[in-house]
C-alpha cells in the first residue's frame, strides 16, 4: 500500500482571520484560525498548514504569536509559511511551535536559503511552496502570493529545490485555486514521477472525487484544501472513509 496519503487543511490567514479566495483573489472570511486548527486536529486531519498570505507582499513577518496559539491547540504536524526571508525567520517559527516551515518567494529569490535551512534544521523542516500558473508559454512560478510572474519554470524549479535540500514540494496551481474543478493532476503526476521527495497537491478541491484523483492520477503524496473544509462541505472523517473505500491508504 505504501505510505498513507495525507489530508491537510490549509488556513490562509490575513489580518488575524482565516480567508479563502478564488484564483488568489476575492477573499472572504472563513473564521478564527486557532479554533479551526483545533477542530481539524480533532477531526482527524493528518497535518495542518498555516499561511500568512500577505506577509511577503507587505514585507511583514508571520504573526508569530498566533502560530504559538495554534500550536498549543493541536497534536498533528504543523507547517507555517509567509514572510520567511532568512534563517532567523525559520528559527522563530520553529520556536513558536511549527514543525515545518514553508518558503516560497524567498526561496525563489535566494535558493541558498533552502540549503541553509536543510543544513541547520534538516530537510524534513523545509517545505518549498510553489505557486505556478499555466500560461500560454507553459507553467511559470509566481512571487508575492501570485502577484508577480517569474521566468522560472515549474518543473526545473521544483527539481532544483529538491537538489538544494527541500523535504517536500507544496504545489499550488493558480489556475485551479478555489474554482473547485479538481487538482492539476497532469502537472502533479509529472512532479511526482520525476522527484523523489513528497508532493503536496493544492488548488482545486471541490468534491471527494477530486482528492481520489489527486492520489490516483496525480500521484500526490498529500492533498491540501481550504474552503471545502472551512465551510463544512466535506467532513474529514467522511472523506477518509470514502478514500479508504476507493482503495487509497489513509490514516483513519
Amino acid at each position: 500500500m505504501g505510505l498513507a496519503k495525507r489530508i491537510i487543511p490549509c488556513l490562509d490567514v490575513k489580518d488575524g482571520e482565516t480567508v479563502k479566495g478564488v484564483n488568489f483573489v476575492s477573499l472572504r472570511s472563513a473564521g478564527d484560525p486557532v479554533e479551526l486548527g483545533k477542530a481539524y486536529s480533532l477531526a482527524g486531519a493528518d497535518e495542518l498548514v498555516f499561511l500568512d498570505i500577505t506577509a511577503s507582499f507587505e514585507g511583514r513577518k508571520t504573526f508569530t504569536e498566533m502560530v504559538g496559539r495554534v500550536a498549543q491547540q493541536i497534536n498533528i504536524p504543523f507547517t507555517v509559511g509567509g514572510g520567511v526571508n532568512e534563517l532567523a525567520d525559520v528559527e522563530r517559527l520553529l520556536y513558536a511551535g511549527a514543525d515545518k516551515v514553508s518558503m516560497n518567494s524567498a526561496a525563489l529569490r535566494n535558493p541558498q536559503l533552502i540549503e541553509e535551512t536543510a543544513r541547520r534544521f534538516g530537510s524534513q523542516v523545509c517545505v518549498v511552496a510553489i505557486d505556478a500558473r499555466l500560461d500560454e508559454d507553459g507553467w511559470h512560478c509566481y512571487l508575492k502570493g501570485g502577484r508577480e510572474r517569474t521566468e522560472r519554470r515549474l518543473f526545473e524549479w521544483a527539481h532544483e529545490a529538491q537538489e538544494r535540500g527541500a523535504g517536500e514540494i507544496l504545489f499550488t496551481s493558480m489556475n485551479h485555486d478555489g474554482v473547485k474543478q479538481g487538482y492539476a493532476n497532469q502537472a502533479l503526476a509529472m512532479l511526482a514521477d520525476h522527484l523523489s521527495i513528497p508532493i503536496i497537491a493544492s488548488g482545486g478541491a471541490g468534491c471527494k472525487e477530486h482528492f481520489r484523483d489527486a492520489f490516483l492520477l496525480g500521484h500526490a503524496d498529500a492533498a491540501l484544501a481550504a474552503s471545502v473544509f472551512h465551510f463544512g462541505e466535506i467532513p474529514i472523517p467522511e472523506l477518509k472513509d470514502y478514500l479508504h473505500a476507493e482503495g487509497i491508504n489513509v490514516r483513519r
